[in-house]
């Protein structure tokens, strides 16, 4: 089915790539010129997510209104990196934290339990 789309579903498709690709090249700017890793944590995980997205969204709407199909693999990618990426951040940032910083650099909590990274969680054995 190769009929033309339309000049707004043409519009929408190259906004959501341009989109993704701003974001993609701002997240790889952001990566070379931040200093520290804590820092450059932020800028590739919002350009995956943003960036990538975008250029999901777009290829979502190209299979919906140029070929009339829904593609779910789109979908379910998207979906994925929505999930992973901040998980994977503040894996990331806990590792940080962990191997570069001491309990008493951190401000307190405020609560019973300190820094979960830190502190045995309630009611388990403590650590060696």
């Amino acid at each position: 089915m190769s009929e033309d789309p339309g000049l707004v579903a043409q519009i929408a498709i190259s906004a959501f790539l341009v989109i993704g690709g701003v974001f993609g090249l701002v997240g790889g700017i952001g990566l070379l010129r931040l200093k520290d890793t804590m820092q450059r944590l932020h800028a590739p995980t919002k350009a995956t997510t943003l960036g990538v997205g975008g250029c999901l969204i777009a290829s979502m709407l190209y299979y919906l209104l140029v070929d009339g199909r829904v593609s779910f693999h789109e979908l379910l990618i998207t979906v994925f990196l929505l999930l992973t990426a901040p998980i994977t951040a503040n894996v990331i940032a806990k590792v940080w934290i962990l191997t570069n910083l001491k309990e008493g650099d951190l401000p307190p909590t405020g609560r019973e339990h300190g820094w979960a990274i830190f502190d045995d969680p309630p009611g388990a054995e403590p650590k060696d």
